[in-house]
């Protein structure tokens, strides 16, 4: 039985798919930050090349890049919970692959790789089908707390899953990759027990009109159009967090534990602040809170960018990590709500590539600006960046700017149908 079909008086709790599909996530993503930590030391320690690490991203941007429209696609025409499964499959196999190749000493830099394309092509699928599953599991109005509650799946696994690897290598590098293999076969078991109605799956060939059918959608939806690309800039302009390394060493001087605050301190906000709102959810008002919140993300990298206190820097990427939480809340449920299920698939492909494409270019574009202008100026010219870009798109986008609540297609199509 569907969840939309559960009686409307129960909270997230009462939703079973839902508590089974936060508890995947958790553990799928913790296996992964786990398994990030050993890859990228491994590559280090056999190359000493930091051109090798800034391959690991390269490898995992390039399959999000290509195989977008088929991603969406295959989503859109077949049980999502199998593809969701067989892509925690690959990062379960790639993390056994791993500690055998620990165990028997033929790990090199070329098996590393073509594990990191593997994981890579993997989680191209994983996110962006994980996130159309969200809307079959609790009814609409429960939308906003569930899309909080499933960020906070996500920034309490990237706290706890590098902590965790980066402490068990300490004892026994091959027991991290067993332990994530370990990690992503429980997320496996957690989808398998989500009991959901399947969405109808499109009957259309595969043709290259109906792949392309998710960018039509979005260019035709100004609503969709405005949030997809407000979150395609204001990441690529604050790109802090590339930079870090250089505030904690030749800013603030407070070397690696230093480095190690400053990392955790947006995750720890973003935390707090999903928290509260998958008890609080915001129900009004949700365009100008959603500006609001870019616009304080704007402010925050400002202030970080000129402090030379390590507690002011701490607290206003830990403000930047919240105001960012509000933002990501808002515009993942109304790309939800504002997506009919048939379409769901190809729109969240699409909204994962401009969000992973403006996390790597972002990074990028920081370290090219910080390269001519020093890391300061990088920042602050990304933190300013965004508020502009924050008032720019409510000037372009009015309808997203006044929309006052939340509101499925469906019942949309409905209200004009009546109106007709």
């Amino acid at each position: 039985m569907s969840t939309a079909d559960v009686s409307e008086t129960g909270g997230l709790l009462h939703h079973r798919p839902f508590v089974f599909l936060w508890f995947g996530r958790l553990f799928a993503t913790i296996g992964y930050q786990a398994l990030a930590v050993v890859i990228g030391w491994s590559i280090y320690a056999i190359t000493g090349s930091a051109f090798d690490l800034g391959y690991v991203g390269l490898l995992q941007f390039i399959p999000a890049v290509v195989l977008t429209l088929l991603i969406g696609h295959v989503a859109d025409r077949y049980d999502r919970r199998v593809i969701v499964r067989l892509a925690q499959s690959v990062y379960a196999l790639c993390a056994i692959v791993m500690t055998a190749a620990m165990l028997a000493g033929w790990l090199s830099r070329e098996l590393l790789f073509a594990l990191v394309f593997a994981i890579g092509c993997a989680r191209a699928f994983e996110l962006p089908t994980n996130q159309s599953l969200v809307a079959a599991t609790v009814p609409t109005r429960l939308m906003p707390r569930a899309v909080a509650a499933w960020t906070s799946a996500n920034q309490t696994a990237v706290i706890c899953g590098p902590a965790l690897g980066g402490f068990l290598y300490a004892f026994e590098p091959r027991a991290v990759s067993a332990m994530c293999a370990v990690f992503f076969v429980a997320a496996i078991v957690c989808v398998s027990l989500m009991r959901v109605s399947r969405h109808t799956p499109s009957r259309e060939p595969p043709t290259l009109r109906s792949a392309f059918a998710g960018f039509d959608f979005v260019r035709s939806r100004s609503r969709l159009l405005g949030v997809i690309s407000l979150d395609l800039f204001v990441v690529l302009l604050g790109g802090a967090t590339a930079l870090l390394p250089i505030f904690a060493k030749d800013i603030l001087e407070a070397g690696p534990i230093g480095l190690g605050l400053l990392r955790s301190a947006p995750a720890i906000g973003a935390l707090l602040t999903a928290l509260v709102l998958s008890r609080f959810p915001v129900e009004r008002h949700i365009g100008r809170k959603m500006f609001a919140s870019v616009a304080v993300f704007g402010a925050a990298t400002v202030v970080f960018a000129l402090s030379t206190s390590l507690p002011l820097s701490i607290g206003a990427l830990a403000v930047l990590g919240a105001a960012d939480a509000v933002s990501v809340v808002i515009r993942f449920t109304l790309v939800q709500v504002e997506t009919p299920d048939e379409m769901r698939g190809r729109v969240a492909a699409i909204n994962y590539l401009f969000v992973g494409s403006s996390n790597t270019l972002g990074e990028f574009e920081s370290g090219v600006l910080a390269g001519w202008f020093g890391a300061v100026p990088s920042v602050l010219i990304g933190g300013i960046g965004s508020l502009i870009v924050a008032g720019t798109w409510m000037m372009l986008f009015p309808d997203l700017r006044h929309l006052d609540r939340f509101q499925p297609a469906e019942s949309r199509k409905e209200q004009n149908a009546a109106k007709a």
